[in-house]
């Protein structure tokens, strides 16, 4: 464990100079933001300004929850956390990256699986270690409760963007072209016998009395392949690191790599300072 020194004393500041690696990164992402920020102003979209206002309150969070929790994040997980939060908030909605770059979704959303994994790994862990509970957890034992952990925050996403489609029609749940569909609902007798239709060319909407022919090139599925491959992805990150937290631990922590993206706990001074008699 390293030591705490001055806890209460620690401002962000103070966080971010001990690591000038994670402040240079830090720095100039915020310049970019707040770049972006004012463009959106005059440009009159107060929602991207919104959006760039919420990515500098989450860029402060690993400093304040060091802070609070008097834990240190390594170096490696603070990097990309941040190039995490301004890769979906400003270039992913803001700058469109989400529909120009098919794959960056995808990209997003493993990554999103592999911290969420270290995350649930590092707090059972810290648990784990601490002398108030008397508990001898089992390397399996906290890989599967990684591994859940990053499973349920990405189910929690999910129900969150499809709220948000529901009520805002936001369509977060981005919408895939599909060339054969097999459904139930095109029975003509009324029961459980799946219909497929194949080599659909094209979907036409009646709207107001009028036929809308889409020009997609196929039928539009809604949300659902998406969310599907999101969870999927997210799955890949999370058994990732839940297998490279297993062999952490078996390793009795000598994994240089998995160290990377699990947080220490700090020592507070006065506990480890000699007793005066």
């Amino acid at each position: 464990m390293k030591k705490y020194h001055d806890a209460k004393r620690l401002t962000i500041k103070d966080e971010l100079r001990r690591k000038p690696a994670v402040a240079a990164v830090y720095f100039v992402l915020r310049a970019l933001v707040i770049l972006t920020m004012i463009l959106q102003f005059f440009n009159g979209d107060y929602e991207n300004v919104f959006l760039c206002a919420l990515t500098l309150v989450l860029f402060v969070m690993p400093a304040i929850i060091e802070r609070r929790l008097r834990i240190d994040l390594p170096d490696t997980m603070e990097i990309i956390i941040l190039l995490f939060i301004f890769a979906t908030e400003i270039l992913g909605e803001i700058r469109s990256y989400y529909t120009t770059f098919p794959g960056w979704d995808t990209v997003m959303h493993t990554l999103n699986g592999f911290l969420c994994a270290a995350v649930g790994f590092s707090l059972v862990d810290m648990l784990d270690r601490n002398e108030r509970f008397s508990l001898s957890l089992s390397p399996v034992f906290l890989a599967i409760v990684a591994f859940c952990f990053s499973m349920t925050i990405g189910v929690l996403w999910e129900f969150f963007e499809c709220a948000m489609d529901t009520f805002f029609l936001k369509d977060m749940q981005k919408d895939t072209i599909l060339n054969a569909i097999s459904t139930v609902a095109l029975d003509p007798t009324g029961g459980n016998t799946p219909v497929i239709i194949r080599d659909i060319e094209d979907v036409i909407v009646v709207s107001g009395g009028k036929q809308i022919p889409l020009g997609l090139g196929g039928y539009l599925d809604v949300g659902i392949r998406d969310t599907m491959k999101d969870l999927f992805v997210n799955f890949i990150g999370a058994s990732v690191f839940s297998f490279i937290g297993y062999f952490y631990l078996i390793g009795r922590g000598k994994g240089r790599f998995a160290r990377r993206f699990i947080p220490q706990v700090l020592e507070d001074e006065d506990k480890t300072a000699p007793q005066k008699e």
